[in-house]
């Protein structure tokens, strides 16, 4: 759903008609299993669209390009476009956050969580006609 103001905004999206920027709030389910990061996306890379979380609740590790973030409720990180990322809850409470996206990233989460799954094979493409690249 596309609004222009949302209160909440927790399952919802805030976007213009026509956005260049949209926001929404997520949870990342608690953290099963403590040494090993269950990836709330797959690793990738925007070729030309920043990202940034902003951590409600909870903490998230956001991995982008070699290095790990560890960040705290009340802390926030930007993926600059062109660098390799993913992201996680590393811990047995679920976490809130805040994504910041370009409308082609929420034009691939719209894709990729709408009603109609793609299948595996059809990821790769599916992410570069959003401008991005598939890494794992």
């Amino acid at each position: 759903m596309t609004t222009l103001l949302s209160s909440p905004l927790l399952g919802q999206k805030l976007a213009p008609a026509t956005p260049g920027l949209a926001l929404a709030e997520w949870t990342a389910a608690a953290a099963t299993s403590p040494d090993l990061p269950e990836y709330q996306a797959p690793l990738h890379v925007h070729h030309d669209d920043d990202e940034a979380w902003y951590v409600l609740e909870g903490r998230l590790v956001v991995r982008i390009g070699d290095n790990d973030y560890a960040v705290p409720a009340g802390a926030a990180v930007i993926g600059p476009h062109s660098l390799p990322h993913t992201f996680w809850n590393p811990d047995p409470v679920p976490a809130r956050y805040v994504l910041v996206m370009s409308a082609r990233t929420s034009a691939l989460l719209d894709a990729l969580h709408g009603s109609r799954k793609p299948s595996l094979e059809d990821l790769p493409q599916l992410f570069a006609d959003h401008g991005c690249e598939l890494l794992g």
